[in-house]
This record gives structure tokens, sequence and C-alpha cells, in this order.
């Protein structure tokens, strides 16, 4: 019986590389959690939108009732656009900071994705995609 001598392949990489490979994985997964909720914070915008766009078109003595945890409690439309505004304004704000948190880590993921390829060309291996 002969045992094998060889490494394995991530014994081979160096151990910057290996750290530099798991930080892009992080950067990877990261990235991709702020898109997800980048685009929660969308939908709930889109619909806040909607519900004012509708709500500026009905009379301001139509009858509004808003949900508040489980319970629904009636409002006059001008206080209901109010919030909704505010609502509105609040969720503009979280969309530009996260699409700005996303752009800092496309870039930081385009850097590591650069020098993780490098590494691997060094090290002699051949870097895909």
């Amino acid at each position: 019986m002969c045992v094998g001598t060889e490494m394995n392949e991530e014994e081979r990489i160096p151990p910057q590389l290996q750290s530099q490979i798991a930080q892009l994985q992080q950067t990877q997964q990261q990235t991709q959690t702020l898109a997800m909720q980048r685009q929660q914070i969308e939908i709930v915008l889109r619909e806040t939108e909607r519900a004012l766009d509708e709500l500026e078109q009905q009379p301001g003595t139509v009858k509004l009732y808003k949900s508040i945890g489980g319970l629904l409690i009636s409002g006059d439309k001008a206080q209901v656009m109010e919030e909704l505004r505010e609502q509105k304004e609040t969720l503009d704000i979280r969309v530009k900071t996260l699409t700005k948190q996303e752009e800092r880590l496309t870039s930081r993921l385009k850097t590591l994705q650069e020098q993780v390829t490098r590494g691997l060309k060094a090290a002699g291996y051949r870097a895909e995609g």
C-alpha cells in the first residue's frame, strides 16, 4: 500500500491567497444580501407610491383606515397622505444608501477577484470565470 504524498489543492494554495478567497466569498455574499434588501425596499417604495397616487385621486371626505398592529384605525386623508409621504421619503433614503453600499461592495468585489486571479496564476493555477 502506497500513501500519497501529494497535497490537496487547499494545502497548496498559499495562506494569504486562501484568506483573499475567503474575503471574496464573503464579499459576494454581502453584495447579494444588500441587493436583495434593496429590491425588497424598492417593492415597498413602489407600493407606497401607488397608494399615494390612488389616495390623491380620492375626495377629501373619503373614509380611510390604516393598519396599526392588529387593528384598523380610521384616519383622515391629509393625515394618511402625510404619513405615506414620510414613509416614501424614508424608503427613498434607504434605497439610495443601500445602492451606495452595493456599489462600494461591487468595487471591492472586482478588486478581490483581480487579486485572487493574479494569486492563482502566480501559484500555477488556471483561473476560471
